[in-house]
């Protein structure tokens, strides 16, 4: 079994589950996290066995308190644009991952951890969560896509308030604004993230990864477009084995075995 530095790999029961593993750091993100997480998201892509992904924090205190500010203390301009792409790689990585993955936050959820967070799916946050951009208050802005997918998620004037201020919100106001889908009792987040993983592992996995697909290129284009595409990928489940299932086990009134093909 590969060895990671700064995160742990697990799967159980076809969840897979990635363990930011740096508590004395806050979970913060350094060079060696980004790739140790690009080495676990193409091995879970890659294996049939993993259904659904869960990302967490170790410990309670941070899912992720940002990238690991000692390696920006004395970056140039020419190095800064190479440490926004690589992090803005990873999360499009995610982003793109063809398997539902969902952030069960924990904690500190600020700067670049936001930002990893913003790039799943969906958000879960324990009630202790705390999320923000406060890169402002350290003299720049988000670089891994910050000013983009918070304003896509929460609209323009919310993500200005929360980017030009740098302060952190609670887990309910996180909800209020539509940057956390639910918040749960800390004790109680990762039973209720893993129940809400197996619920969706119930579902034919060639129809969510088209579905996550078309919701994410769509919402990209303009309507006419994004329709398009909506048909096309609507057409394709026509032609697998998941779909026959789906509708026979329908009519005949009993729970379907997608196969995921």
């Amino acid at each position: 079994m590969m060895t990671h530095q700064t995160l742990k790999y697990e799967v159980t029961d076809g969840v897979a589950l990635i363990t930011l593993n740096r508590p004395k750091a806050l979970n913060a993100i350094n060079r060696m996290m980004i790739q140790e997480l690009a080495r676990v998201l193409n091995q879970a892509e890659e294996d049939e066995a993993v259904r659904v992904l869960i990302l967490t924090g170790a410990e309670e205190k941070a899912f992720a308190a940002g990238a690991d500010i000692t390696e920006f203390q004395h970056m140039n301009p020419l190095e800064a644009l190479h440490s926004s792409q690589v992090f803005q790689a990873l999360f499009n990585r995610i982003d793109h991952l063809k398997k539902p993955i969902l952030a069960a936050v924990n904690g500190f959820c600020l700067g670049a951890g936001c930002e990893l967070a913003l790039a799943c799916d969906l958000i879960f946050a324990s009630d202790r969560a705390r999320f923000g951009q406060p890169e402002v208050n350290l003299g720049f802005i988000p670089g891994g896509g910050g000013t983009q997918r918070l304003a896509r998620l929460i609209g323009r004037a919310r993500a200005k308030e929360l980017i030009y201020t740098g302060e952190m919100i609670d887990a309910q106001e996180a909800y209020r604004i539509g940057l956390a889908n639910k918040v749960f009792p800390a004790p109680e987040l990762m039973t209720a993230v893993q129940k809400f993983a197996q619920k969706v592992m119930s579902k034919g996995a060639v129809a969510l990864e088209l579905a996550k697909q078309v919701i994410n290129e769509g919402y990209e284009t303009d309507l006419t477009s994004a329709l398009g595409l909506e048909a096309q990928a609507f057409a394709l489940c026509f032609g697998t084995e998941d779909k026959t299932e789906g509708v026979s086990a329908f009519l005949e009134k009993r729970q379907p075995q997608f196969r995921g093909r």
